[in-house]
């Protein structure tokens, strides 16, 4: 996936794989700017107008999502897969009363009366813990809390199986973080979802997610199972976000990683982390890496491990 420019067309997301099974949680972490969203977009085809997909499938269940019509694409959205939007503020339109505006993507998909419409807006306000008769409030007048549970409450209102959440806590404090995390592990596992949880925040992934990939300048570095990518990291990369992750069992130093990760449109040879690398060798500066399975299930792409290169499915 890339974005045109006025230099060209620069790769925000090259050559990534990944598999979500049914009811798993599934984490995306790595730094902003690394290609997190730009990948979760392409999947219900939302890119901005400058954004590309350039090539590959994007499978859901047997059908490649790629190069459908709008028509087909809108059937598939918010029925099939739904999306938890960065910023509740900004998903939620000020001049409507939230009860409407889910009831009008229920309305609009499942071809409901409005009167059914707003009956399961009701009980979707107090399936996410709302009380159902502030359905007719606006926007403004919720804390910031509620109005993440209202669009969470819309992102299920046509019973999807996937829902994908972009960075769905950022914006709160973490006691409130806690409860929508809470909410959200609650109603996947009631549900029977399969999920994507975007973040950039560690503690949100190890709170939430099955299993993990950690992504940097637009490529997947390391994917495991969470226990194996927090008890035993193998990408410098990774190690380095670990080690800037407060932990509750030691009191360790916490550290920063110098640098910053590269330019898109002007990248290092060979490997895209080398040039903040503490152990990288001559060969990190001139061949890309390869993502390679390291141990059952957990895929890294380095050139101090060593393995068979994967086979595309990480």
């Amino acid at each position: 996936m890339g974005y045109t420019s006025n230099s060209g067309c620069v790769k925000a997301v090259d050559g990534i794989s990944l598999e979500v099974a049914e009811g798993e949680v599934f984490g995306l972490a790595g730094e902003s700017g690394c290609g997190k969203t730009t990948a979760m977009l392409s999947i219900m085809q939302l890119l901005p107008p400058a954004g590309r997909i350039l090539g590959g499938r994007i499978m859901f269940g047997d059908r490649d999502l790629v190069g459908l019509s709008d028509a087909a694409l809108r059937n598939i959205r918010w029925k099939s897969i739904s999306m938890v939007f960065q910023g509740a503020m900004n998903a939620l339109n000020p001049v409507h009363n939230v009860g409407s505006q889910i009831a009008e993507a229920i309305m609009l998909h499942e071809k409901s009366t409005r009167r059914d419409a707003f009956r399961r807006a009701r009980d979707l306000l107090e399936l996410v813990g709302l009380d159902p008769s502030r359905g007719g409030e606006y926007p403004h007048q919720f804390s910031g809390g509620m109005k993440q549970r209202a669009i969470i409450a819309m992102a299920l209102a046509c019973n999807p199986r996937l829902v994908i959440a972009d960075e769905p806590v950022t914006a709160l404090d973490v006691i409130v973080q806690d409860q929508i995390l809470k909410l959200m592990k609650q109603l996947q596992e009631k549900l029977h979802l399969s999920m994507i949880l975007i973040s950039h925040d560690l503690s949100v992934i190890a709170q939430t997610c099955d299993r993990v990939a950690i992504m940097y300048a637009g490529k997947i570095v390391e994917q495991a199972d969470i226990i194996s990518l927090f008890e035993k990291p193998l990408h410098p990369y990774t190690q380095a976000l670990v080690k800037a992750f407060p932990s509750v069992r030691t009191s360790r130093k916490l550290t920063v990683i110098p640098g910053a990760p590269p330019d898109l449109t002007s990248l290092p040879p060979g490997c895209r982390f080398h040039p903040r690398c503490p152990v990288k060798v001559d060969r990190c500066m001139r061949e890309e890496p390869l993502l390679i399975r390291a141990e059952a299930g957990h895929y890294a792409a380095c050139h101090l491990l060593q393995a068979e290169p994967s086979s595309g499915k990480a």
